[in-house]
């Protein structure tokens, strides 16, 4: 009885590690609904970034394209994660946001299907990368920005205010790159 309680304490433990180990690993939905995983840009340093249509931050989409463009074929990838907890500025299907951001922004970079990022049913992604970076455990407002390196750590967030291209930003993306 005792090697049996021993094993199965010994499964748990492993299994909770294993499902904390990697940020790469956890399932996602991109636009189109299609499974997927940060696993398929490992190796690659993300910006990930919750994004939303109606936002005055809205803008930023030119930034974040601008960036991921100059710096994709050195390894890097912006992914945007439509987000509707902040003053429902994202309320279209994932059709209108991509036709939305494809129109207005020519964006490229992968767009996911809308999740959310605060409360009782934060996205796995969105709990394991708070808690990672050491700060806040609350996304403040659409446009907040966490850098990943190509296994999925967090190595730096950015507030909503600070633009995709601000010197900050890009120094921690050219120094992750490097």
């Amino acid at each position: 009885m005792k090697l049996l309680l021993s094993l199965l304490l010994t499964l748990t433990v492993t299994s909770n590690v294993t499902a904390e180990e990697s940020t790469l690993d956890i399932p996602l939905k991109d636009i189109d609904g299609k499974s997927t995983s940060l696993k398929a840009h490992k190796g690659k340093v993300m910006l990930v970034v919750n994004v939303a249509s109606q936002c005055g931050l809205t803008r930023q989409y030119k930034q974040l394209q601008a960036v991921h463009s100059k710096y994709a074929k050195k390894g890097f990838t912006v992914l945007g994660f439509p987000c509707n907890q902040f003053g429902r500025q994202e309320p279209g299907s994932e059709l209108e946001i991509k036709k939305f951001c494809s129109d207005n922004y020519n964006v490229t970079f992968p767009l996911h299907s809308k999740i959310e990022v605060n409360g009782a049913n934060t996205h796995p992604l969105y709990k394991k990368i708070k808690k990672e970076s050491g700060g806040s455990d609350k996304i403040s407002w659409n446009f907040e920005k966490f850098l990943l390196d190509g296994n999925g750590k967090v190595i730096k967030r950015f507030s909503p205010r600070t633009k995709p291209d601000a010197k900050e930003v890009t120094a921690a993306i050219e120094k992750a790159l490097s």
